[in-house]
């Protein structure tokens, strides 16, 4: 499980964001809003999208939609999110998920996906459930909902935690968020407008991209 951990800490260091996608249930009947929707996606993974997390479904065709993903873009971060039962931890193994969320703390939940070695972050907003967490060896917490958690929850106070906020942000918040200290941010209801993704995320990973490639170029000069 460490590994694990430590891989995802490793992107979080490059990577700012994640991607929170919940399809509606006629992605998976409806071919032209399938393809329309891996079309979109392509665009955001060229532009070098690197996590996305699709929330869980009972839908029977879940698992056939995120395989497609995951053997389309083999390199993706991906995981599923909205993990409320063990059903949903296996049905993300089967799949080969490199991680899963949950919208709170479960204690319970949290042992068994610990016990199948998979990576498994809390929903956390209070700071009894933080440190329980952090009791169990928990080192990637995600703040959820960010702006209802405990004022008493300070996480410049656990330097060896990896926190992410989520609930109700745009990649606008981005920026803020990072000042205050957390690795990264989840983009869900906001990331999609008029059922298209946000043109702002196409925006930022294409100044991202070109930030990386001046970057590069300058370490190549001095080197």
């Amino acid at each position: 499980m460490n590994y694990k951990e430590d891989s995802f800490s490793e992107i979080l260091k490059k990577e700012y964001f994640f991607l929170l996608i919940k399809p509606e249930d006629n992605i998976y009947s409806n071919t032209l809003i399938r393809n329309s929707f891996f079309c979109e996606l392509e665009s955001l993974i060229k532009l070098g999208l690197k996590n996305i997390e699709i929330s869980y479904s009972n839908n029977e065709k879940w698992l056939d939609f995120v395989s497609d993903i995951k053997i389309k873009y083999p390199k993706i971060n991906l995981g599923s999110a909205s993990i409320v039962d063990k059903r949903s931890i296996e049905d993300s193994l089967k799949i080969g998920l490199n991680f899963s969320m949950m919208k709170f703390w479960d204690k319970d939940l949290f042992s068994y996906a610990k016990s199948k070695n998979y990576l498994l972050i809390p929903g956390i907003k209070n700071l009894k459930d933080l440190e329980e967490a952090i009791k169990l060896n928990c080192n990637i917490i995600k703040i959820y909902p960010i702006k209802s958690k405990d004022n008493s929850i300070n996480i410049l106070n656990y330097k060896n935690i990896d926190f992410i906020a989520a609930g109700g942000l745009s990649i606008n918040d981005l920026k803020t968020y990072k000042s205050l200290g957390y690795k990264a941010i989840v983009i869900g209801d906001k990331g999609i407008k008029n059922k298209k993704f946000d043109p702002k995320i196409y925006e930022w990973l294409k100044n991202h991209k070109i930030k990386d490639k001046y970057n590069l170029l300058n370490k190549t000069k001095n080197f």
